[in-house]
Protein backbone atom coordinates (compact mmCIF):
# COMPACT_ATOMS: atom_id res chain seq x y z
CA UNK A 1 0.00 0.00 0.00
CA UNK A 2 1.78 3.35 -0.57
CA UNK A 3 2.13 5.99 1.95
CA UNK A 4 -0.51 8.63 0.42
CA UNK A 5 -2.84 6.39 0.76
CA UNK A 6 -2.07 4.78 3.80
CA UNK A 7 -1.63 8.32 6.06
CA UNK A 8 -5.22 9.12 3.92
CA UNK A 9 -7.08 5.89 5.14
CA UNK A 10 -5.71 6.80 9.00
CA UNK A 11 -6.42 10.70 8.63
CA UNK A 12 -10.24 10.06 7.10
CA UNK A 13 -10.29 6.62 9.94
CA UNK A 14 -9.71 9.30 12.92
CA UNK A 15 -11.64 12.02 11.66
CA UNK A 16 -14.86 9.58 11.18
CA UNK A 17 -13.85 7.68 14.78
CA UNK A 18 -13.72 10.90 16.14
CA UNK A 19 -16.99 12.53 14.90
CA UNK A 20 -18.83 9.48 16.33
CA UNK A 21 -17.46 9.52 19.33
CA UNK A 22 -18.23 13.00 19.46
CA UNK A 23 -21.76 12.23 18.95
CA UNK A 24 -22.02 10.84 22.27
CA UNK A 25 -19.98 13.68 24.09
CA UNK A 26 -21.78 16.85 22.60
CA UNK A 27 -24.99 15.25 21.38
CA UNK A 28 -26.95 18.32 21.40
CA UNK A 29 -24.86 19.70 18.78
CA UNK A 30 -25.91 17.23 16.87
CA UNK A 31 -29.97 17.46 17.61
CA UNK A 32 -29.76 20.86 16.95
CA UNK A 33 -28.55 20.10 13.03
CA UNK A 34 -31.37 17.92 13.24
CA UNK A 35 -35.13 18.50 11.09
CA UNK A 36 -38.20 18.91 12.65
CA UNK A 37 -39.98 16.35 10.58
CA UNK A 38 -37.69 13.73 11.41
CA UNK A 39 -38.54 11.73 15.08
CA UNK A 40 -36.26 10.46 17.60
CA UNK A 41 -33.63 13.29 17.67
CA UNK A 42 -31.34 11.64 20.23
CA UNK A 43 -31.63 8.15 19.41
CA UNK A 44 -30.69 8.91 15.52
CA UNK A 45 -27.46 11.71 16.88
CA UNK A 46 -26.64 7.97 18.80
CA UNK A 47 -27.15 5.40 16.19
CA UNK A 48 -25.09 7.88 13.05
CA UNK A 49 -22.40 8.37 15.99
CA UNK A 50 -22.37 4.29 16.08
CA UNK A 51 -22.05 3.88 11.88
CA UNK A 52 -19.42 6.90 12.36
CA UNK A 53 -16.93 5.45 14.69
CA UNK A 54 -17.80 1.61 13.26
CA UNK A 55 -16.94 3.37 9.58
CA UNK A 56 -13.83 4.75 10.62
CA UNK A 57 -12.28 2.11 12.90
CA UNK A 58 -13.11 -0.19 9.63
CA UNK A 59 -11.39 1.77 6.81
CA UNK A 60 -8.08 0.68 9.02
CA UNK A 61 -9.23 -3.40 8.75
CA UNK A 62 -8.69 -4.36 5.22
CA UNK A 63 -11.54 -7.19 4.97
CA UNK A 64 -14.08 -4.34 5.68
CA UNK A 65 -12.44 -1.34 4.57
CA UNK A 66 -14.68 -1.83 1.05
CA UNK A 67 -18.08 -2.24 3.51
CA UNK A 68 -17.00 0.89 5.65
CA UNK A 69 -16.47 3.00 2.82
CA UNK A 70 -19.67 2.28 1.37
CA UNK A 71 -21.18 2.74 5.04
CA UNK A 72 -19.44 6.07 5.72
CA UNK A 73 -20.53 7.13 2.13
CA UNK A 74 -24.58 6.16 2.86
CA UNK A 75 -24.10 7.58 5.94
CA UNK A 76 -23.18 11.29 4.55
CA UNK A 77 -26.00 10.47 2.44
CA UNK A 78 -28.13 9.86 4.90
CA UNK A 79 -27.16 12.86 7.27
CA UNK A 80 -27.60 15.44 4.39
CA UNK A 81 -31.07 16.66 5.22
CA UNK A 82 -29.31 17.82 8.58
CA UNK A 83 -27.07 19.77 6.92
CA UNK A 84 -29.01 21.71 4.49
CA UNK A 85 -31.18 22.19 7.76
CA UNK A 86 -27.71 23.94 9.10
CA UNK A 87 -27.99 25.96 6.61
CA UNK A 88 -31.15 27.16 5.94
CA UNK A 89 -31.63 27.98 9.65
CA UNK A 90 -28.06 30.16 9.58
CA UNK A 91 -29.48 32.36 6.44
CA UNK A 92 -32.57 32.42 8.24
CA UNK A 93 -31.80 32.59 11.76
CA UNK A 94 -27.98 33.92 11.55
CA UNK A 95 -24.65 33.00 11.98
CA UNK A 96 -25.74 32.40 15.85
CA UNK A 97 -27.96 29.30 14.84
CA UNK A 98 -24.70 27.25 14.88
CA UNK A 99 -21.67 29.30 15.20
CA UNK A 100 -20.65 28.30 11.51
CA UNK A 101 -19.94 30.40 8.55
CA UNK A 102 -22.38 30.65 6.03
CA UNK A 103 -19.71 30.19 3.55
CA UNK A 104 -18.70 26.78 5.27
CA UNK A 105 -21.72 25.45 5.04
CA UNK A 106 -22.43 26.22 1.57
CA UNK A 107 -18.71 24.95 0.75
CA UNK A 108 -19.76 21.27 2.38
CA UNK A 109 -22.66 20.95 1.51
CA UNK A 110 -21.21 19.62 -2.76
CA UNK A 111 -17.62 18.47 -0.19
CA UNK A 112 -20.40 15.99 1.27
CA UNK A 113 -22.06 14.65 -2.14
Amino acid sequence: MKVIRLLGLIALSIFYTGAGIYHFLKPGVYMNMMPDYLPYHLELVYISGVAEAMGGIGLLIPQTRRIAAWGLIALLVAVFPANVNMLTRTLSEGESAFHVPVWVLVVRLPLQL
